[in-house]
């Protein structure tokens, strides 16, 4: 999230009024994020976000909004988007498609406990079995296909190391997608994205106890999704949820086996996947460092968080990591 089409009052008031959702009351841009425009809007009947889509076609993004409505319609903790007078999903604003979702109760946690990432775990376990009747089909954007599209053009701007590293695991991963253990996986649409400021929580005191217990507000910022293995999602939200916290880990893996058993080719493939996962995100966050785009309140992130992730999950220690 973040901002790189202003919205002026006018047309936030002009969007507002396809629905039937009140009057504007204000509007705040969002500096979360890199990749849509995204604004807090409050009505006189509720608070939203609203989201301008900046890469994202119209002929896309049927996906994405579909599979959030179908994964509320069985009761996943998700934002989901609202339909407006005529039924439909999908609008414009600024000259850009655009969609709203209501506002989820809660905020992020940068630091999670274990109790956070079992809600997290289960949770996610419980998207992808409800995605087993979702028919809708794409495939994940920033997969092997883009890592091979972009990363030519970025070694000519990388230092030498970070040359080798990539260059090092790209081959690796090539292997590994090929490979029948990787063919073998369960796949359905994922997030593909569900870092640790993609998760709400509220925070609730136990009646008869001092102790404060998080609960779920849901997942929001679908708009990486993709159809992809299962695994993958889960090894994206570990890596980010529980690197260096083996504790963390253990709470979230088993947490979502307790409602989806690991089969025997995701036990095989569990420590190759953590490394898909990073690579993933380094190739991203190389991508916006070194062919950044003018944003207002937007700052690339530091490509370092996923280097240092990435050769941790390449260690002979970390590859003998195992499932629960």
């Amino acid at each position: 999230m973040a901002v790189f089409t202003p919205v002026s009052s006018a047309a936030a008031e002009s969007f507002l009024g396809s629905y039937d959702l009140g009057e504007l009351v204000s509007l705040k841009g969002i500096a979360a994020g890199i990749e849509n425009s995204n604004f807090f809007l409050t009505s006189t009947r509720g608070e939203f976000v609203l989201t301008l889509f900046e890469r994202l076609s119209a002929e896309q993004l049927p996906y994405y909004l579909g599979l959030m409505r179908h994964l509320e319609s069985r009761s996943v903790a998700c934002a989901a988007p609202l339909p407006n007078r005529e039924g439909k999903l999908l609008g414009h604003c600024e000259g850009k498609p655009a969609a709203l979702v209501r506002r989820l109760k809660g905020s992020d946690v940068s630091d999670p406990t274990p109790e956070h990432c079992a809600l997290v775990g289960a949770e996610l376990a419980k998207s992808h079995v409800a995605v087993v009747d979702f028919e809708m089909r794409q495939p994940n954007l920033r997969g092997l296909a883009w890592w091979q599209q972009v990363l030519p053009d970025l070694w000519s701007r990388m230092p030498a190391e970070m040359v080798r590293l990539t260059q090092d695991e790209l081959q690796a991963q090539q292997g590994f997608h090929q490979s029948p253990g990787y063919l073998g996986l369960a796949q359905g649409a994922v997030h593909a994205d569900l870092f640790r400021d993609n998760v709400l929580f509220e925070q609730r005191t136990i009646e008869a106890s001092s102790h404060a217990s998080p609960v779920l507000g849901g997942f929001i910022d679908y708009y990486f999704a993709g159809n992809d293995a299962f695994l993958f999602d889960l090894a994206v939200a570990y890596n980010d949820w529980a690197h260096e916290k083996p504790e963390n880990g253990q709470a979230m893996l088993s947490a979502y086996a307790g409602l989806k058993p690991f089969s025997p080719h995701e036990r095989q493939a569990w420590a190759m996947m953590r490394r898909t996962a990073a690579f993933r995100f380094l190739v991203s966050r190389l991508y916006d460092w070194y062919r950044p785009r003018p944003a207002e309140m937007l700052t690339a992130k530091d490509p370092a968080y996923f280097e240092a992730i990435l050769n941790h999950c390449r260690s002979s220690e970390a590859m003998r990591e195992c499932l629960p």
